[in-house]
């Protein structure tokens, strides 16, 4: 068994930065080796985050997963992790994040749909994030279109420092023309 540290250092690299599992075959066309290398590597790349052989036992894990391989924080970790993501560590909102959750927070509950129409974009990412957040939650189903309906969670009710929706200002003042917005509630 020949180590190849380059190919293992290039595939850590990819492995870093995706967000979906990666196929041998995939990660063997990005850095340009056949797959059986590529298998080897991946192999390596396991025993040497794991421990075996000596090496030190890492904090993250090399699994496969969905017919790809993927980094993951290893369990023994995941609470340190989440503190540190959910309180240590809070990130900002994008300017369509906080966009997305304006018109959420208005007219909820509203669907996906009614989201992207009111901003005129597309807002599935979007939403991901913020349900991701735990800023806006799955709260019914639209009778008719079967469509998810997302309303605020207790969270942003939390973060703005109010106690109900009823304390949200009017929007109305705030627009361009004043004379149309939020103001009604659906």
């Amino acid at each position: 068994m020949t180590t190849d540290t380059s190919l293992e250092r290039s595939l850590e690299a990819i492995l870093m930065v995706a967000d979906e599992p990666q196929g041998l075959v995939a990660l063997a066309t990005a850095v340009a080796r056949p797959v059986a290398s590529v298998r080897q590597a991946i192999d390596n790349l396991v025993d040497d985050y794991d421990g075996v052989d000596g090496s030190v036992r890492r904090g993250f894990e090399l699994r496969e997963v969905g017919g790809g391989w993927r980094l993951y924080v290893r369990a023994d970790y995941d609470h340190v992790v989440a503190d540190f993501v959910t309180t240590q560590n809070p990130s900002r909102l994008s300017q369509a994040a906080l966009e997305t959750l304006a018109v959420i927070a208005y007219k909820q509950p509203i669907s996906r749909g009614s989201v992207a129409a009111i901003r005129a974009v597309n807002v599935d990412s979007v939403v991901r994030t913020l349900l991701g957040r735990g800023l806006i939650t799955e709260v019914s189903t639209d009778a008719e279109t079967h469509a998810v309906l997302y309303g605020t969670t207790d969270l942003v009710l939390t973060q703005l420092g109010l106690n109900s929706l009823d304390e949200l200002p009017p929007i109305s003042p705030l627009l361009a023309d004043g004379a149309e917005g939020f103001d009604e509630r659906l």
